[in-house]
């Protein structure tokens, strides 16, 4: 593998001017990422603090079980019950095949930050992947993406799920999961390796039931070996634990609301524009009823489910102590939770997280707890050769694909070799045409007013012809110019399919064609992570 920096600024403004390091965005923050002594001095803030080391390791123990425990998983539980160790922590969604690349990336930077931070702060980093099983959104995380032909066609899994249920409740029916990741095979390219990973698939499909244990079953195969600690977010044990700050959240709702809300005007006031949605009686939590999730808001004292319950305070704190696993976080509890549960050296974060943790100051200090720092995880195309050398052959440039597609420079050139001449014909036939019918119609009209309806019929019907013909030209043309144009549509689903590519793409693609080899080799790059965009040739 071969490495290119580049710069691809975020989309998202206040991520793309905090990764520049403008500094006003400095106040949103306790600490600086880009400064190791900011890490120094977060690692002994945490010192100050305690933290149920033993239990949360246990919690992790038992949850990680089921997927076989390494030799490095066991280390790196042990590390976490040490009272000086520290975790470098991200989470996403449990994505089917483990979600678009971008899920990937995050745990590279994962693993690649609590190793560096280890070695240079010389206490024990815990690698930590935070599954968002809690998640309801069912249709953000139930398809992936195959290309075909230059296109991307989007596979999504077939069953229907109608209750809006967290994702490690969701239960396949294991047949059709089976069926549906051997279509997603089929469409690769058979290779020396193709077997071993459906085998290792299928396998996951069989000894998992719910879309997050497939998920976490299929990562701890990926990434075990660099001790990565998995946890899901609606882990009922995890949940025993942090029920006693669910009671803070619950007694201290209108604090927690109040919080925000300040950090959003002061957003708005430096000319951003908030990234959570708030709404106008926020109480942040969400409870699980019947089997589904739903958000909880305030009207008065009372807290109401969009289902329309209506709980009081007293209730919602009766149902913790019986239940604390129909209790999940939102876009605002779930950071503050993690703080309280983990000693969190650094946060791994994606540029809308960026934009929406700068939102949570206030509401870390309200609950004494400063914010991590929120490091940027490492942003990666990756380039195949036979792409590289595609785009050698265009006027374009890798950089300016990532950023901007190649559509603009995919219709000049069609534009190039368009036959001008005979559109040029066509239009003067058309407009001399019209102006025939012009005065047809006038003559018509003057001669008996049903006449004009069937010249404008007629006029309407030579029109439609025109245009039928200018349509099959460009038809033609294409067929002619097939290998130049599928050479443009290769290289955008490859690069920019409608997006950056670490959200359309999916890994299992590149396993299939260079082996597990490959997330080795990649976590080998020597990536630094302030922001920059890496091209990496394979």
């Amino acid at each position: 593998m071969e490495q290119e920096r580049i710069s691809v600024p975020a989309l998202n403004q206040f991520a793309k001017d905090y990764i520049s390091g403008r500094e006003q965005t400095a106040s949103y923050f306790d600490y600086n990422p880009f400064q190791q002594s900011d890490f120094v001095k977060r690692a002994a803030d945490l010192q100050t603090r305690l933290f149920e080391r033993d239990k949360l390791a246990q919690i992790i123990r038992d949850y990680m079980t089921p997927f076989q425990l390494t030799g490095e998983i066991e280390r790196s539980l042990e590390k976490l019950k040490n009272e000086k160790s520290v975790v470098v922590i991200g989470g996403q969604q449990a994505g089917l095949l483990t979600g678009p690349l971008y899920s990937i990336h995050k745990i590279i930077s994962i693993i690649q930050t609590a190793a560096a931070q280890e070695k240079e702060l010389g206490i024990p980093v815990v690698p930590v992947f935070w599954i968002a099983g809690e998640d309801h959104d069912l249709l953000e995380i139930n398809h992936v993406y195959v290309e075909k032909d230059g296109q991307m066609q989007k596979m999504g899994y077939p069953e229907r799920f109608v209750k809006k249920q967290m994702a490690s409740e969701t239960v396949y029916e294991k047949g059709i999961m089976e069926k549906w990741v051997t279509t997603i095979f089929s469409s690769m390219q058979e290779t020396m390796y193709t077997n071993e990973l459906l085998k290792d698939v299928l396998q996951a499909v069989q000894q998992q039931e719910t879309f997050t244990a497939f998920f976490a079953q299929l990562t701890q195969t990926l990434f075990s070996k660099y001790g990565l600690l998995l946890i899901d977010a609606a882990d009922p044990g995890l949940r025993k634990l942090e029920a006693p700050f669910f009671k803070r959240l619950i007694v201290e709702n209108k604090e927690l609301a109040a919080s925000v809300a300040r950090s959003q005007e002061k957003v708005k006031r430096d000319g951003y524009k908030p990234a959570i949605e708030t709404g106008e009686h926020p109480a942040n939590l969400f409870l699980n009823e019947d089997g589904e999730r739903y958000l909880l808001e305030k009207d008065g004292d009372a807290f109401v489910s969009k289902s329309g319950k209506t709980y009081s305070e007293e209730e919602l704190l009766q149902l913790l102590e019986i239940s604390p696993q129909i209790f999940s976080n939102n876009v605002v509890s779930r950071p503050l939770m993690q703080e309280w549960i983990f000693p969190t050296l650094a946060f791994i974060a994606g540029p809308g997280e960026i934009a929406y943790w700068a939102e949570l100051k206030d509401a870390f200090h309200y609950f004494d707890m400063n914010m991590p720092p929120v490091v940027p995880r490492v942003n990666i195309t990756l380039i195949e050769r036979s792409i590289a050398g595609a785009v050698t052959s265009t006027d374009m440039t890798i950089q300016d694909i990532i950023k901007f597609g190649v559509k603009a420079e995919k219709e000049a050139y069609i534009e190039s070799v368009r036959d001008r001449h005979l559109h040029e014909l066509v239009a003067d036939m058309k407009e001399a045409l019209f102006a025939s019918y012009e005065k047809i119609e006038n003559r018509a009209a003057e001669l008996h007013k049903g006449l004009k309806p069937i010249v404008e019929k007629n006029k309407a019907y030579h029109a439609r012809q025109i245009d039928y013909l200018i349509k099959k030209s460009d038809t033609v043309l294409e067929q002619t110019q097939a290998a130049s144009l599928l050479r443009f549509d290769r290289i955008e689903a490859a690069l920019h399919p409608g997006g950056p590519q670490e959200r359309i793409w999916n890994l299992y693609p590149f396993l299939n064609a260079y082996g597990p080899e490959f997330l080795d080799e990649l976590l080998k790059q020597p990536f630094v992570y302030n922001g920059d965009h890496y091209l990496v040739y394979i």
